[in-house]
């Protein structure tokens, strides 16, 4: 096998001592700018790349920070992470990123294994009461910013105002005239589902509005679609807890011929990028994950630059569409 170039080749080949190459590496001032230009040359005609785990052991600093995202097929998580991964660059850290099942043992595993590589913080997608239980069994000991569970006792919490966002959505079906408003809400086991599902209810209690039966849903455009099945027969609008269920609800609505909006309007939740392009449209309350994804770096690496950064929750916003009309 080709044995890989170290630093000492590169100071041979740019005829110069190691540690000038170890000042170019690491954008220190006082490097001639001939000097600097031979070393960037001679790292080019090499292929040498620095070889992060000698530098760990001279800084004593990883510069990683670990990501814990569910294993499921969703679309925030996944926004999320790329935000973050996106973030960390930009901030000079390598993101580490591992996905778990949602249950306490396979969480544990996890981040066994993200702290076994030498992390210096922890990022956490925590939409789930498990993987918060196992951060808080196994006291990683570490810096750590939880997304999706604001107001959890874990570690320093960042996410979109969920119950705002609830508000929008039924204040904005109060607001067009409908008084008989149902909820198809999220799995009741996530955070997110409920507080859009606590939100539905306090904002009908505080209009003096009756309060429907919840249908209980699963995230899935399936569970919307079955939905359709169980509306009360006076409902004229309905809250779906996300984007999906409204897009099966709608579809389920179709085939009993119900208009959407005539008949029936829907508002959901994310702002998925195909939501504006459903026939009809889809009214839904956007939320701004990559903001998201950046305040949890910046939050968690000022804690480990010892700086200061004030984190507050991100706020909502309604996107009218075709999907809501006045009754």
């Amino acid at each position: 096998m080709r044995q890989l170039p170290n630093m000492h080749d590169v100071a041979e080949v740019a005829g110069v001592s190691h540690q000038t190459v170890s000042r170019v590496l690491n954008d220190q001032p006082h490097v001639r700018h001939e000097t600097r230009e031979r070393v960037l040359r001679a790292i080019a005609e090499l292929g040498y790349r620095p070889n992060a785990a000698a530098k760990t052991l001279v800084t004593r600093r990883s510069r990683t920070i670990g990501v814990l995202t569910p294993a499921v097929a969703q679309h925030g998580p996944t926004r999320s992470v790329l935000a973050i991964e996106s973030a960390a660059r930009q901030y000079g850290y390598r993101p580490l990123v591992t996905a778990t099942a949602v249950d306490r043992g396979a969480t544990l595993g996890a981040l066994r294994f993200l702290l076994d590589q030498g992390i210096e913080g922890l990022v956490v997608i925590a939409p789930h009461e498990h993987i918060l239980n196992a951060i808080s069994d196994l006291d990683p000991g570490l810096p750590v910013v939880v997304l999706q569970a604001t107001g959890r006792d874990v570690g320093t919490g960042v996410g979109v105002d969920q119950r705002k966002g609830g508000r929008l959505a039924v204040s904005h079906l109060l607001e067009l005239g409908h008084t008989r408003i149902q909820h198809v809400a999220g799995p009741a086991e996530y955070f997110e589902a409920r507080a859009r599902a606590g939100a539905y209810l306090e904002t009908l209690m505080a209009a003096g509005a009756p309060a429907l039966p919840v249908i209980q849903g699963d995230w899935t455009a399936e569970s919307g679609y079955r939905a359709a099945a169980l509306l009360d027969p006076d409902t004229t609008g309905v809250f779906c807890a996300n984007d999906e269920s409204a897009i099966g609800l709608i579809r389920g609505l179709a085939e009993r011929g119900v208009r959407v909006p005539d008949d029936v309007s829907i508002v959901g939740f994310d702002d998925l990028p195909e939501a504006a392009y459903l026939l009809p449209s889809l009214t839904t309350v956007s939320q701004d994950l990559e903001r998201v994804g950046r305040e949890a770096v910046l939050t968690l690496t000022s804690r480990l630059d010892g700086t200061d950064h004030e984190t507050a929750p991100v706020e909502p916003m309604l996107k009218v569409r075709e999907s809501t009309r006045r009754h």
